[in-house]
Parts: C-alpha cells; structure tokens; sequence
C-alpha cells in the first residue's frame, strides 16, 4: 500500500476486503485511494476543503463536498460497514453528535484523534506556560482547528457513559506503535474501532 499517515495505516490493515466506507473528513482521498486499489473497498468521501475535493476526484474517488457538522444527518442507518473520521473529531463543533451519526451510518467506525493529555503537550503548559506547537499539533493557539481537546481518558469515558463498544484501539507516538499503558500520558496519537 501507498506510505500512508500511521493512523491511516492502521486503520487500512483493518478495514476488510470489500467493505463500503464513508471517510468523513477524507482530506485528498489518500486512505480511500488505498483502500480501493488495494482491498476493493467501495469508498465514498466526505470532505470541507474544496481543494482537497478536486484533488480526490481528480483521482477518480467519489467525494463529496461537506461538513460533517451538519451533512451526516443526511446518511440511512447502516448504510455502510464502516464510517471513518481520522484526525478530525477535535475539529468538529459537536464531536458527540458527530460521532452519534458515524455509529447510526457505519456498522462499525474508526476515530483517530490527536491525544492532548500526552506529556510533552502537557510539559509545554506547566513548563512555558503557552499552549504547544509540536509535530503532532503544528498550529499556534490562534490558527488551530483543533476546537475540542481531547484525551485518550476523555474519550473512553465518553465511550462508557455512551455504551459504545470498543473493537479495537492503538496508539503511536513518533509515528510508531505502543503500547497501551499508560497511552493518555505517552501516545501523541490514538485509533478506535467502535459498534453499538
């Protein structure tokens, strides 16, 4: 498969063979291009920038432009095996009812988001007393998208109180692998697969 982001990777090795998926907030189409040419996976896109749209129908994907805030209510109930949003939970204006509507279209949904509990996020607040600017979130306080800063703890918490069935979870940092002890303090990134 294309070198793709490690939470997009993770979640290609998962996703199975052809499945129908909706990527919401797909971005250029990277991970739906993937999926297509490598598991024939029927991928559908949703996506705001409207570059990033042309950019993914440029490579012959099926994407549409939208906001995942006030499109999804559009979507049938199961209407795919999958519902996919990656790196743009904290981006949303209502992630609980975002992530209400991945699990009513999707059979089953994976979310990545930035982890903002990790230590050197958490260092950079006690120690300089500004909000951070790492590799893993690049914007200053000002330009961020990022709206909900969310935790690993914060979000399996939301999970619990939700009922919501955790499939699957993995953590990176660096880019790479970990373990899940102790992923609220040292993952800078975290996956989920999720059912009702």
């Amino acid at each position: 498969m294309t070198a793709l982001r490690p939470d997009l990777a993770i979640i290609a090795r998962n996703v199975r063979a052809g499945s129908r998926i909706l990527d919401v907030g797909c971005g250029d189409g990277q991970l739906m291009a993937a999926l297509r040419d490598h598991k024939q996976v029927d991928a559908r896109g949703l996506e705001l920038d409207a570059r990033d749209v042309a950019t993914a129908v440029a490579r012959g994907l099926s994407v549409a432009q939208g906001d995942a805030d006030t499109d999804l209510a559009d979507y049938l109930d199961n209407s795919f095996d999958y519902a996919i949003l990656s790196q743009t939970l904290q981006t949303t204006k209502r992630p609980d009812l975002v992530l209400d509507h991945l699990l009513r279209i999707g059979r089953e949904a994976f979310v990545s988001f930035p982890n903002f509990a990790q230590w050197r996020i958490r260092f950079a607040h006690v120690f300089g007393g500004r909000m951070p600017v790492t590799e893993q979130l690049p914007h200053r306080w000002y330009d961020t998208p990022n709206i909900h800063h969310v935790t690993v703890d914060d979000f399996r918490s939301f999970l619990k109180e939700r009922a919501v069935v955790i499939e699957g979870q993995w953590f990176l940092s660096g880019g790479k692998p970990r373990k899940e002890g102790m992923a609220n303090l040292l993952a800078e990134h975290a996956v989920f697969l999720l059912r009702r």
